[in-house]
């Protein structure tokens, strides 16, 4: 839930008041936010869904230019010329862990689980990932460079992740032992998006107030304090100035360029519960709200972790009532489940092509196309596929033009370790890499024939 303050909680929490008001010329929220349009922004954003797919009505049959979408990809019929499709990267990390924590825990940080005392569904208990993710990775390699910094260098989203910190629901590293937990209340990411805006709108109603303070008090007080509070008066003035200019800015560039390219502060509708039924909309907010903070240049590098490794959901909205996890479980005889689970992976895959869509029908801030021609969204999951575990054939779907990659085509890799795809994607934004995770999977390099 959103929570604002009253006038009172605000100057007393940032410390104003009539004789201090000049603190706030040296606020960090009026500091410039500009940022120069570069004629070539990469994005990359890794949307994960969990507990496999039905591999028969995921992968293509031919490999090439000419694939054919099955039936849970087709969601994505409208961006094919910009998808990849690669068949045949595999997780091949060992170590602790069952097959879910070691799917979700190593999928972007290519290395092995600490030990630990995590329970999973095997004897071997484990721990937290030994390595960076290649998210946070890229975040930190962009933020050392002035022409690439962003206000928060990457942000992670999340849909009905469980409260609790375990290995099986976190997917981002900052580095060794270092989880990142995901923020999946929509109205708790707004505040970390927009919450200074909100501040700011604040404190111009506040100084306005302050206006009529100042000249109450300028008859009570001697000619040498009404000269010192004369100078509190003008800072006041400037800093309302500046506030005004600012803000009207904002919202003129919210007006001119509308809603879908995200500079004006989104609306989110009120009330909405983090529980299962309103997952669909949750999902939706989260996109918006993702979408919003790329156009603004908030970050370049994120993730989308909807739900978690053994995610559970009751997909009610689409007529199935188990959990998604324990579906994922029934052998493929069992015609029933195995048509359920063709419907929640084309859910999933829905969700990314409202993602894609949001993108393609946002123009690039400061340039030519649209957001999409210069993000790519990568979607995987921990597993290849659900009864088996197998972290073979990890699906590995790729939209968009961010990575500079030939798209419209279908791969089968043959059984590559996906560090050499953790290398690609690094080289491809620039920061190329002689191994990533485990150096024994990287020794053949990044993978060819994608540029």
């Amino acid at each position: 839930m959103t929570h604002y303050y009253s006038r009172r909680d605000f100057l007393r929490n940032t410390g104003l008041s009539a004789l201090g008001i000049h603190l706030a010329m040296g606020l960090p929220s009026f500091a410039s936010s500009d940022v120069t349009p570069k004629n070539r922004k990469q994005r990359l954003i890794f949307v994960f869904s969990p507990n496999g797919v039905i591999p028969d009505h995921f992968w293509p049959d031919t490999v090439g230019a000419d694939f054919q979408l099955k039936r849970i990809l087709e969601p994505l019929a409208p961006f094919q010329d910009q998808t990849i499709t690669m068949k045949g990267v595999c997780n091949l990390i060992r170590g602790d862990g069952d097959g879910h924590m070691r799917g979700i825990g190593c999928l972007l940080t290519g290395i092995e689980l600490f030990p630990g005392d995590i329970q999973g569904g095997s004897d071997t208990p484990a721990g937290w990932s030994m390595g960076i993710s290649v998210d946070q990775y890229l975040k930190n390699q962009l933020q050392a460079n002035p022409a690439t910094q962003t206000r928060f260098g990457s942000l992670e989203f999340g849909v009905m992740v469980p409260e609790r910190a375990d290995t099986w629901t976190r997917l981002s590293y900052g580095g060794p032992n270092q989880p990142m937990a995901p923020i999946d209340d929509p109205y708790q990411m707004f505040d970390k998006l927009y919450g200074q805006q909100k501040n700011r709108e604040m404190l111009a109603s506040v100084l306005d107030g302050l206006q009529d303070d100042y000249k109450r008090l300028s008859t009570m007080i001697s000619s040498e304090d009404r000269a010192m509070l004369e100078e509190h008066l003008e800072m006041t003035r400037q800093l309302e100035k500046d506030l005004q200019v600012e803000l009207s800015a904002g919202k003129r560039d919210g007006a001119e360029s509308g809603d879908s390219v995200g500079h004006a502060v989104p609306t989110l509708p009120a009330n909405v519960e983090e529980q299962n039924d309103n997952m669909p909309l949750l999902t939706k907010m989260q996109i918006d709200l993702l979408v919003n903070s790329f156009a603004a240049d908030f970050a370049r590098v994120g993730t989308f972790q909807i739900t978690n490794s053994v995610g559970q959901p009751r997909m009610k909205w689409l007529g199935i009532d188990e959990g998604h996890h324990t579906l994922s479980h029934e052998p493929d005889s069992n015609e029933e489940s195995y048509e359920k689970l063709i419907k929640i992976n084309t859910w999933y895959c829905e969700q990314v092509a409202y993602l894609a869509k949001r993108l393609a029908e946002t123009p690039e801030p400061g340039a030519d196309g649209s957001m999409l021609d210069n993000t790519t969204i990568v979607w995987t999951n921990e597993l290849g596929k659900g009864n088996s575990h197998t972290r073979h054939n990890i699906p590995f779907v790729m939209i968009g033009g961010g990575l500079g990659w030939k798209t419209g085509m279908a791969y089968d890799y043959k059984k590559v370790p996906h560090n050499r795809l953790l290398m690609s994607f690094c080289d491809a934004m620039g920061h190329p890499v002689e191994s990533f995770g485990n150096p024994d999977f990287c020794s053949e390099g990044i993978l060819t024939g994608l540029a």
